[in-house]
């Protein structure tokens, strides 16, 4: 894998790949920031966030091992119901290669997983429910359907109400987390949460995969939903090569 913000970098594929512990420095969070949502998504060079609804046919072996870098160094993971449904999420897994450094920064042996929904439309049968090893959480609002609401907290979910009406307001739920210390943020989409995420200002970093494949077709942005008025401004902390694809990070300014 190749820096490409090291001065008079090459782009080339056959440097040497990159330990976890060398990408867990790299990704690191901020240590003074007091919350930090991050997104990590995955981009065709069409502009293409998916391919038939997954984003895996876009991803490679090097992007998987930054998704698993960047859930190793988090506090929660944020998604969508539709992006649970679709990706056929499970719990997140604690790994050896991050025990130190999670047990050094105060953190569990793994990341919660905070599923955003206004419906509940969920399979509380499903291992993320039933499974984990750190207890999934239910973000929704106030106005949700209050069977379903009762429905998963009979099956021990914890559902956190972070809006008045059924849609979950994204400044309220980053805010709810964090108060419940919760502070390094992550989330992996789908689309419109992001696009959720972003209309409201909320997002404060950017890692992107430029996958170097097209895919034509009408496949959602990794973003998606209402515009700002002015497009918000983000800066190049770092750019990683391996095998044409491009690993990107960028900070809100």
């Amino acid at each position: 894998m190749t820096d490409m913000t090291a001065p008079n970098a090459q782009v080339n594929g056959g440097d040497r790949e990159w330990s976890l512990d060398e990408l867990a420095d790299s990704y690191a969070y901020p240590v003074d920031a007091e919350v930090w949502l991050r997104a990590n998504m995955v981009s065709s060079l069409d502009g293409a966030g998916q391919h038939d609804g997954r984003s895996q046919p876009l991803s490679s072996e090097t992007d998987m091992r930054i998704f698993g870098t960047l859930r190793g160094l988090a506090d929660v993971v944020i998604v969508g119901a539709e992006t649970v449904r679709l990706e056929g999420y499970r719990p997140a897994r604690a790994r050896e290669v991050f025990a130190e450094r999670r047990a050094a920064a105060g953190q569990g042996p793994a990341p919660a997983i905070a599923i955003v929904t206004a419906s509940l439309d969920l399979d509380l049968a499903l291992p993320l429910f039933t499974e984990p090893l750190v207890p999934t959480l239910v973000l929704t609002g106030a106005g949700a359907p209050a069977d379903r609401i009762a429905a998963a907290r009979d099956a021990g979910v914890e559902v956190l109400l972070a809006g008045d009406g059924a849609a979950v307001d994204p400044a309220r739920a980053v805010a709810l987390l964090a108060e419940r210390g919760l502070r390094r943020q992550l989330t992996e989409g789908g689309p419109r949460l992001l696009g959720q995420f972003t209309a409201a200002e909320a997002l404060d970093e950017l890692c992107l995969t430029l996958s170097p494949t097209m895919t034509a077709g009408d496949a959602q942005r990794i973003a998606h939903g209402p515009s700002l008025a002015l497009p918000t401004r983000f800066g190049l902390a770092s750019l990683l090569e391996q095998d044409g694809f491009l690993f990107s990070r960028y900070r809100r300014i």
